[in-house]
């Protein structure tokens, strides 16, 4: 049976170590000149309505450092543009390709492929999720602090795809977490009800406000994205507005741990949701984090495809 990464709750804690601990295997190998052609002579179609630097990038090389092939596919490039439905799209490229990545705007486009697909499909970010990015930030923390249980993570933003795969992955493998956002842009209520059952499970602190300063309190991760994601550009002065006191900054950072690394999926929007000052104050470790990307896309097709 077919496996895919849709979702970042559809991992059990146990997949998420497994993926982190290959992904520091397959790190240290590359670092030691040591090839690792794991998927030789299979390919990924990756299918792209979104822009994407470090997603596309990363997927591309991941694939050639294991032996395989990727192919790019715009959606202009494919028939989906003059309305081929995403049933016959996903079971066309099945024949051809060993796996497919997608990045797309709307989760039920993408589940309704994997339904139609006989071959993995993968998660490159959804208007509701973002894995992929957010295994990475894991490997990046436990590279900084040694540890992942026990730790506080605070989310301080849009309650969007990063906040919402971010939650559900860290409580799942033992963090406490923290997310403030304005009132009007939390995460969908689904995904915080999930949180406190994951919470409650594993006894495990969540907390949801709109203040900044709660959730960064005592916090060992901050973590932060931009106010205006990709579709919402029309929305963007009313952001500006509603998350003008949400900004990652000095000030903010007095509530955190002595010792807080602070995270960003990037592109940021500098002086918006983090000041340049502390972007380039942890600029080793966010550039880490976005290296970190390759090397957990490699473990994810390494688990899915081989």
């Amino acid at each position: 049976m077919k496996k895919d990464l849709l979702r970042i709750d559809t991992l059990s804690k146990d997949q998420i170590l497994d993926i982190l601990n290959l992904a520091d295997q397959l790190k240290y190998e590359q670092k030691h000149g040591i090839e690792h052609p794991l998927l030789k002579g299979k390919t990924l179609g990756m299918i792209f309505e979104k822009a994407s630097t470090r997603t596309r990038v990363s997927f591309e090389t991941g694939m050639y450092q294991l032996g395989g092939n990727a192919l790019f596919l715009s959606h202009k490039d494919l028939q989906a543009e003059r309305g081929e439905p995403v049933e016959d799209t996903a079971r066309t490229l099945s024949r051809y390709v060993q796996g497919i990545l997608i990045r797309t705007f709307s989760q039920e486009d993408l589940e309704t492929f994997a339904k139609y697909s006989t071959v993995p499909v993968i998660n490159g970010l959804t208007n509701d999720e973002h894995p992929c990015q957010v295994l990475a930030d894991l490997m990046t923390i436990r590279e900084n602090k040694n540890i992942l249980e026990g730790l506080k993570v605070a989310f301080i933003g849009d309650g969007h795809n990063m906040a919402n795969s971010l939650m559900i992955s860290c409580l799942k493998v033992g963090m406490n977490f923290s997310i403030a956002s304005p009132e009007e842009y939390m995460s969908p209520k689904s995904y915080i009800l999930r949180a406190k059952e994951i919470a409650e499970r594993e006894s495990v602190e969540f907390i949801v406000t709109t203040s900044p300063e709660e959730a960064v309190q005592n916090a060992d991760v901050v973590i932060t994205d931009v106010w205006t994601s990709m579709d919402q550009e029309d929305e963007s002065e009313k952001r500006l507005q509603a998350f003008k006191e949400y900004q990652v900054n000095w000030d903010l950072l007095k509530h955190a741990d002595e010792n807080a690394i602070v995270l960003h999926c990037l592109p940021a929007h500098r002086e918006q949701e983090i000041t340049s000052e502390v972007l380039e104050a942890f600029s080793d470790i966010i550039f880490s984090e976005t290296e970190n990307r390759l090397h957990v896309q490699k473990a994810i097709l390494c688990k899915l495809m081989k």
